[in-house]
């Protein structure tokens, strides 16, 4: 029985493992981060009130922030999910950008239909025409982030966002989570799974890059 669980348990990190090796070398601190045209947010759960960024969510938009503000991204695309249960995650974070960090609303694009991160990755490619990027988002979720869209062609460094008031206790049970969700990110990838909400091409982020 005990060999049993050590191979149930062996066949099960596979998925992480792919997602944790095929990053390496991809991921980099806010102080480290290449250049790159875009950078893409990875939405997440909003505060209570649906107006405002929880804390995850706020780390990853003050780190985008920054890397438009020193140069090294021109445009912003933040995925979400525009009908969550917590709320409208693109419209909470288009605001919290430009109102409260004072990024150009111009450079800034909402794609409403990244209901998760396998969709954010192929909608980022296939509807908003991105070919190369930064990916931000918590350093628990950043290698599946990367791996996913690196696995569908697109060019991503993923730079790991701030967490502010994020206590050790949540952020190890998200990458308990995270280690879970890397054998869902793993089969739709190798099934080419498409995504739940399918669109037009869009030119708005090739526009923000002009503006």
């Amino acid at each position: 029985m005990a060999v049993l669980g050590v191979v149930v348990l062996a066949l099960s990190s596979v998925p992480w493992l792919w997602t944790t090796l095929g990053a390496r070398g991809h991921t980099h601190d806010e102080a480290g981060a290449p250049a790159a045209d875009v950078v893409i947010v990875l939405g997440t759960a909003a505060a209570a009130d649906g107006r405002q960024p929880g804390d995850r969510l706020a780390g990853r938009l003050e780190t985008a922030a920054e890397l438009v503000r020193t140069g090294r991204a021109r445009a912003v695309l933040v995925s979400g999910d525009g009908g969550g249960t917590s709320g409208d995650e693109p419209t909470v974070m288009t605001a919290y950008l430009t109102e409260r960090l004072g990024v150009d609303p111009g450079r800034v694009v909402a794609d409403p239909f990244g209901l998760d991160t396998y969709d954010s990755c192929v909608r980022a490619r296939d509807v908003y025409g991105v070919e190369r990027a930064l990916i931000v988002t918590q350093s628990y979720h950043l290698s599946r982030a990367v791996t996913l869209c690196r696995h569908l062609g697109l060019d991503v460094d993923g730079v790991a966002a701030r967490c502010d008031g994020c206590g050790s206790v949540m952020l190890a049970g998200k990458a308990v989570r995270d280690y879970l969700a890397s054998g869902k990110a793993a089969w739709d990838a190798f099934r080419e799974r498409p995504p739940a909400v399918r669109s037009p091409a869009n030119p708005a982020v090739r526009d923000a890059l002009r503006s």
